[in-house]
């Protein structure tokens, strides 16, 4: 198939462009690079069937493709707070131009959300039923909001045009690739303790998240788009809760460093647990996250123990 990834130089992109070429496919790359990285997609240029366009979603895209996978959006909270509007255009105006992409090339089209739909939650783990707890005008509101709205998007589309869509709520991914200069919390803490600084723990270290290696997740995602009958939303994470506490214990321990834990005030509206509820995925996909956390973090660790190098 000949497939378009936008935000395709991105951390979960890049390894999504990846697995699909060498599933046999073409695969076209959309990015704006305000978070993407031509890096990331370097390895993949030389590939005859590998296409690099610039491009930013918020302006229409002319192509011929049997499927989209729309992952343009900066995931971070320091990359989508930087410019709030920007944030909140791709999530409608881009979804609107990737969706009218797909309608005229008839093709299905899939949607990367996320577990920010559910804000804080009260609800534990989150189930896809779950409406969520949203700050509608806080500091995170331009993406958590954007993405909800994105979501109300493709059921429309799929409702008024019987658009072919596809919605997965990506819960916190890590591994190689991952940004420097993101801001999140495993990037952040293997970053500090290779450099034998101090490790930052915003509150107590007692909320929690539940990481999902890359690989598991663009498995989830493609098995996702190619599941015939159901359009989701579906959640995409491992269901293994961690608190932040236990993290940067175990990334100083596999660095060896000697990095000591502070603690700085929680920023506004983060959450205070994250985990979600795969009963649905395990189902309908037949997908659950196998990377042991141990393993996952050791090549993360080892792949930015490599990119410092660099530096």
């Amino acid at each position: 198939m000949r497939i378009l990834v936008t935000g395709g130089a991105g951390f979960i992109g890049s390894h999504l462009c990846e697995e699909l070429l060498s599933k046999g496919n073409e695969v076209i790359c959309v990015d704006n690079f305000f978070t993407g990285q031509k890096k990331n997609i370097q390895h993949l240029l030389e590939n005859k069937d590998f296409e690099l366009i610039r491009h930013d979603i918020t302006f229409p895209l002319f192509l011929e493709v049997d499927q989209i996978y729309n992952l343009a959006c900066p995931a971070s909270p320091v990359h989508y707070q930087k410019n709030p509007i920007k944030t909140i255009k791709l999530s409608t105006i881009g979804v609107v131009n990737m969706l009218g992409l797909a309608r005229r090339c008839d093709a299905r089209i899939l949607q990367a959300s996320t577990s920010e739909v559910y804000g804080d939650p009260k609800e534990h783990p989150q189930k896809e039923e779950y409406w969520g707890n949203v700050n509608p005008i806080g500091p995170r509101s331009c993406y958590d909001e954007g993405k909800r709205v994105s979501e109300s998007l493709m059921f429309a589309y799929k409702q008024q045009n019987k658009a072919d869509i596809r919605i997965i709520r990506i819960f916190n991914t890590y591994g190689p690739r991952m940004a420097f200069n993101d801001g999140r919390v495993v990037s952040n803490f293997i970053l500090q303790a290779l450099r034998g600084e101090d490790i930052t723990i915003y509150g107590k270290g007692d909320h929690t998240r539940s990481f999902c290696y890359v690989s598991d997740m663009v498995e989830g995602i493609i098995k996702m788009m190619n599941t015939e009958n159901f359009d989701g939303p579906v959640n995409l994470g491992n269901p293994i809760e961690t608190t932040i506490h236990e993290l940067a214990e175990k990334v100083i321990s596999l660095t060896n460093s000697k990095s000591k834990i502070i603690y700085e005030d929680l920023p506004e509206d983060d959450p205070e647990r994250r985990n979600p509820d795969i009963s649905l995925a395990k189902e309908r996909l037949k997908w659950e996250p196998m990377v042991d956390f141990g393993k996952g973090l050791n090549e993360t660790i080892d792949w930015f123990r490599k990119e410092l190098a660099k530096t």
